[in-house]
């Protein structure tokens, strides 16, 4: 009885994962700029895998293979959104710069740009 449970939670975190991951990948298609599916693929990516990471160690009773898709998760959880951070930063300083509607720039103004010559 309680395994069956396991299953239909497992399950249903799986299916929401993948709805996680079809709208990341909505995202990445249908966003206007690079930043906006920089995000979308990020977040909702990293949201979607881990959903998908942690069923799998549910509905494990293999030590080693909940021990490696806990690791994963956390692994996925600590690298996806600072990587993609360090993207975003990495393409505004090479000069690709937000969509005209950003009303304020804090990284412009900050001064830390190299300089324009």
């Amino acid at each position: 009885m309680i395994v069956e449970a396991l299953y239909y939670f497992a399950g249903v975190m799986v299916i929401v994962g993948a709805l996680f991951s079809l709208v990341a990948a909505l995202g990445i298609v249908r966003l206007p700029d690079l930043y906006t599916r920089m995000h979308s693929g990020s977040k909702a990516g990293t949201v979607g895998s881990g959903l998908t990471l942690l069923a799998i160690a549910l509905v494990s009773f293999d030590g080693a293979v909940i021990l490696r898709a806990l690791l994963g998760f956390v692994f996925f959880m600590l690298t996806a959104p600072i990587s993609a951070h360090l993207l975003a930063r990495a393409s505004y300083i090479a000069g690709y710069r937000p969509m005209a509607h950003f009303v304020v720039d804090d990284l412009e103004k900050s001064g830390e740009l190299p300089s324009k010559e």
